[in-house]
């Protein structure tokens, strides 16, 4: 892999979807906020630089090229969003991370802890990271005017390297319907559902247990 940098940052990545025609303010609740950089086949680069056909470094496919790139504002209303929509503003450490970093409450994080192998039987699980909001050195943070989101997706869904040291999963360019459907790959990755997530977390704050960061595969 090579050197990681910024390369490509002044590159636009795709159209910010536009404020539905009824006027009723949407929030996006998951994707990856802009500035995120993630781990590519060129090194860190942020997410709103990038672009279909890009190859991102995946936890278990290695790398794969993006299929889309999309990008919302993470608040189209006029006046301030409800704090539900916040994202949340995670200090350094709180889950093994480097340094720190802000996440949507819908996005979903996979996490390394001892906890979650001794519940679970693997020490990975992904969860929706309003989960976390539970655990100390976790918070609201109000998103500035005009902040973005970007959502990478692949031909099938996959967790992408951060370099603050987490791991995200991205959607797959299937529609929804095709998972109710039993078209999805037998892959999938599967989510703890909110009470479960909440119950893991609980348990690692309680023990004081620590958590890993990702060790990304020829990263800084």
């Amino acid at each position: 892999m090579l050197g990681w940098s910024d390369l490509g940052a002044n590159r636009e990545a795709g159209k910010t979807d536009a404020t539905d025609v009824s006027g009723v303010p949407h929030a996006a609740q998951s994707g990856l906020l802009s500035g995120t950089r993630v781990a590519t086949a060129f090194g860190w680069r942020p997410v709103q630089a990038l672009a279909a056909g890009d190859r991102v470094l995946t936890f278990d496919h290695g790398l794969q090229p993006l299929a889309d790139v999309t990008r919302r504002l993470v608040w189209t209303g006029t006046s301030a969003p409800p704090q539900r929509f916040w994202p949340l503003e995670i200090e350094r450490g709180v889950l093994g991370n480097r340094g720190p970093f802000r996440i949507m409450p819908g996005q979903a994080v996979m996490i390394e802890s001892d906890m979650a192998e001794t519940m679970y039987g693997d020490p990975f699980a992904l969860l929706p990271a309003l989960a976390l909001t539970q655990m100390t050195g976790v918070d609201r943070s109000p998103p500035p005017d005009g902040a973005e989101v970007v959502l990478l997706h692949f031909e099938e869904p996959q967790v992408v390297f951060t370099d603050h040291g987490m791991m995200f999963l991205c959607p797959a360019t299937r529609n929804l319907l095709d998972y109710a459907l039993g078209a999805a790959p037998a892959d999938i990755y599967d989510i703890l559902p909110p009470l479960e997530a909440q119950r893991l977390i609980a348990a690692i704050d309680r023990s004081g247990a620590m958590m890993s960061s990702a060790e990304c595969p020829g990263g800084a």
